[in-house]
């Protein structure tokens, strides 16, 4: 991201100018209060349309992608975990995530007009269920429909564990989550960074990040990122929270 500044539908300014570069391999943790524009920033990122980008970029690979669509975004490689996942009656967990990966073979000229075979998606999709504790009677439901809140971050883990993205974006993935939901979800999201995909977490907690260790805290308040630092930061944080940025914001 560079200058990037994002706006709501009606023209108020949300997010004020950020510069962030995310690499594979990296996990990056933003943490800011609630209402800092933490969220409009994760949308803004996958492509949102109510979200409007007024100034500055977005780039993947080099290529800029501001312009580009949620879909595109997505094709290209990037991944929004949602902080309240939504549901989609009618449509299965098994069919969804099917539909999702031939899209991207599709896009990805991996598989134009030869989608993925039954037997083959089937045997991944069971054994990434099995990997990351996804009771397998969620398969044949319609997604996120009367999932517990564990279920449904644990099913978004799922996807990108079978979408394979090079950036992933968690919006506040902890939320609503018990301590045994929270360890699973991040265990199978550092299990999942590495040579091929990096991670932006966005949360107001340090709790997610005792289990996925940021290599780099940015905290962010009045829709900047007013500070930087190392996974010492998040621990800083949660003893003195935000106070002494806000005021600061206020001020100015």
């Amino acid at each position: 991201m560079k200058n990037l500044h994002v706006a709501l539908e009606d023209g108020t300014p949300i997010v004020k100018g950020v510069d962030l570069k995310v690499a594979t391999g990296e996990v990056h943790a933003i943490m800011g209060p609630n209402g800092s524009g933490k969220s409009t920033l994760a949308y803004a990122i996958a492509g949102h349309p109510a979200y409007e980008i007024t100034e500055g970029q977005i780039l993947l690979d080099g290529e800029d992608i501001t312009e580009a669509g949620a879909d595109e975004r997505a094709q290209a490689g990037l991944f929004l975990a949602f902080q309240y996942p939504h549901a989609i009656p009618g449509v299965t967990v098994t069919n969804f995530m099917r539909q999702a990966i031939n899209a991207v073979r599709k896009a990805r000229n991996e598989g134009v007009d030869d989608p993925v075979p039954v037997p083959e998606f089937r045997k991944q999709f069971l054994a990434q269920m099995d990997r990351l504790k996804v009771s397998r009677e969620l398969a044949s439901r319609y997604l996120n429909d009367g999932f517990s809140g564990g279920e449904k971050k644990r099913v978004e883990i799922l996807q990108m564990a079978m979408l394979q993205p090079k950036i992933a974006v968690l919006d506040e993935t902890d939320s609503g989550l018990d301590i045994d939901a929270l360890k699973i979800v991040a265990g199978g999201v550092k299990e999942l960074v590495g040579p091929e995909m990096g991670a932006l977490v966005i949360t107001h907690y340090q709790r997610i990040l005792n289990y996925i260790k940021p290599d780099f805290v940015h905290v962010f308040v009045g829709g900047k990122i007013v500070e930087e630092g190392g996974p010492e930061l998040a621990e800083t944080l949660e003893t003195s929270g935000y106070e002494q940025w806000e005021k600061e914001e206020v001020t100015a």
